[in-house]
């Protein structure tokens, strides 16, 4: 069940303002009042949530004024993929191609030959004033697709290659050389195309998500990572309940460029909330910053697990799996904030739960990423462990994951909250 819920909330997220939406309406739902930025919050014990940038949502539960500290879980939006430039049409004597360039760091290969199509968001106004309004669109249709090069024309393909963005990823539109991609887009959002001021619109893989596997052990579908614990944190944490910590479940977005925006982990979001939480309350600076030495995060963003085709890349010893638990991450260069005190209080989280957790570590020879821990704690220092679940393909169009883990990690962040 777990499973089918997850995927419904992907499919229905093909764009990191569909997904920020999505889980805007899963907090409704479930009785959270929505804030505003603009306005003066007061507070008091209770359910709430605030956006910025319609990319990234914080949400928090207040058990009561004297609350010990936060319980937070953090995850990222958005996925690596192509974003439609401005003017994207690319005219020729054969076809009308899309003008589209890189988004984070992706595998570009999966995307060719597969069904594409368009979704974002648009900004329009009525009357050229400064009132200006956004709309999502979705071009629920396969719109588009990137086709590769015939193995006859390179005989070299399956040797690999360099990739040109440029000239090689730039998605067929069409062979009508007077169609323009805004008159799909404004009549999908029923607003003259005239209207239309500015777009934040990306390419996005069409593919149907999938359970397959012998014992139908897998799921594959797009954006995974890091969807995937935006979606299972965000469960633990509905389910939750505390009476001494106010919970806090965050998303940001553009992680994968590096959060340094007014909306990802290295900006001043999560401090922000924080701090007004404390004050609306009524509560000292010296009783926020006694909460905050009491607090803990979770950064979740999904791990490697071991490649059965590429075993040597990963470490000797601590080698995580599909379906056997979350995955706690470590880096000696503190790329992850896990440390012996964070990880042994999340390892102590999944034993209470039930739930089985695994180990990453680098190949001491293969460079890794880094993740939200440690962008977001230089803005609001806490005790923090950066976990996530085990998939393969990370930062393909179509990624692979364990269907057991979906459970797992509900379970765990459940536990977490309720500490």
């Amino acid at each position: 069940m777990n499973s089918k819920k997850m995927i419904e909330f992907i499919e229905k997220s093909p764009s990191v303002f569909h997904a920020v939406k999505n889980v805007c309406i899963n907090l409704k739902e479930n009785g959270f009042v929505q804030l505003s930025e603009k306005d003066r919050w007061n507070l008091k014990p209770g359910k709430y949530f605030v956006t910025r940038n319609s990319s990234s949502v914080i949400s928090f539960v207040i058990p009561k004024e004297n609350f010990r500290g936060f319980l937070i879980s953090s995850s990222h939006s958005d996925s690596p993929c192509f974003k439609i430039k401005e003017n994207p049409e690319i005219a020729s004597d054969i076809c009308v191609k899309l003008n589209v360039e890189k988004y984070g760091g992706m595998l570009m290969a999966p995307w060719f030959d597969r069904p594409l199509s368009v979704a974002g968001r648009i900004i329009w106004s009525d009357d050229d004033s400064t009132n200006l309004t956004e709309t999502l669109v979705d071009i629920d249709r396969d719109l588009v697709t990137i086709p590769s090069l015939a193995i006859h024309m390179n005989r070299d393909a399956n040797k690999g290659s360099e990739i040109s963005v440029q000239n090689e990823m730039c998605p067929l539109f069409s062979l009508d050389k007077n169609e323009k991609l805004m008159n799909i887009i404004s009549k999908e959002a029923n607003v003259s195309e005239d209207k239309i001021i500015s777009t934040d619109l990306y390419l996005y893989n069409r593919c149907s998500s999938s359970v397959w596997g012998a014992q139908k052990e897998f799921i594959s579908a797009p954006k995974l990572d890091d969807l995937e614990c935006v979606y299972t944190t965000l469960m633990g944490f509905l389910k939750a309940s505390n009476e001494n910590f106010t919970t806090v479940h965050a998303v940001f977005d553009n992680e994968e460029v590096g959060s340094l925006t007014r909306q990802g982990a290295d900006s001043t979001f999560l401090n922000d909330v924080l701090h007004r939480i404390n004050s609306s309350l009524g509560r000292t600076d010296e009783e926020y910053h006694t909460a905050i030495a009491q607090s803990f995060m979770v950064s979740a963003d999904n791990a490697h697990a071991v490649h059965p085709n590429y075993s040597s890349k990963a470490d000797p010893i601590n080698r995580p799996e599909m379906n056997k638990g979350p995955v706690i991450k470590f880096n000696a260069a503190q790329k992850y904030t896990s440390d012996a005190v964070s990880s042994a209080m999340f390892k102590l989280v999944c034993k209470k739960a039930g739930v089985p957790f695994q180990i990453f570590t680098n190949n001491s020879d293969v460079a890794g990423g880094s993740t939200l821990g440690n962008i977001s704690n230089a803005h609001v220092s806490l005790r923090c462990v950066d976990i996530g679940i085990a998939q393969l393909a990370m930062h393909s169009p179509y990624e692979t994951a364990g269907i057991k883990d979906i459970d797992y990690m509900i379970r765990a962040i459940e536990g977490f909250y309720s500490i």
